[in-house]
């Protein structure tokens, strides 16, 4: 008798977004961006935020993501 295992596969990828808005935009940009390419995307973590000051400004923030998708077994 053979048995058939159904194994589900979530794949993570790291990404930085960059903004001259905010945190929040750039982490929107990079989901966004990256659905364009990738189904099935389950979540994301914060796992880094930071920025480049000119002066007493902040004009560039960048956020750095894990996100997750799961693996497509089928394609």
């Amino acid at each position: 008798m053979e048995v058939c295992i159904n194994m589900a596969i979530e794949k993570h990828l790291k990404l930085t977004g960059i903004s001259n808005v905010s945190w929040k935009d750039a982490i929107n940009q990079t989901v966004n961006e990256a659905s364009r390419t990738i189904d099935y995307i389950s979540n994301m973590k914060i796992l880094d935020q930071t920025a480049k000051i000119d002066g007493n400004k902040i004009i560039e923030y960048y956020a750095t993501i894990d996100l997750s998708f799961m693996v497509d077994e089928n394609r």
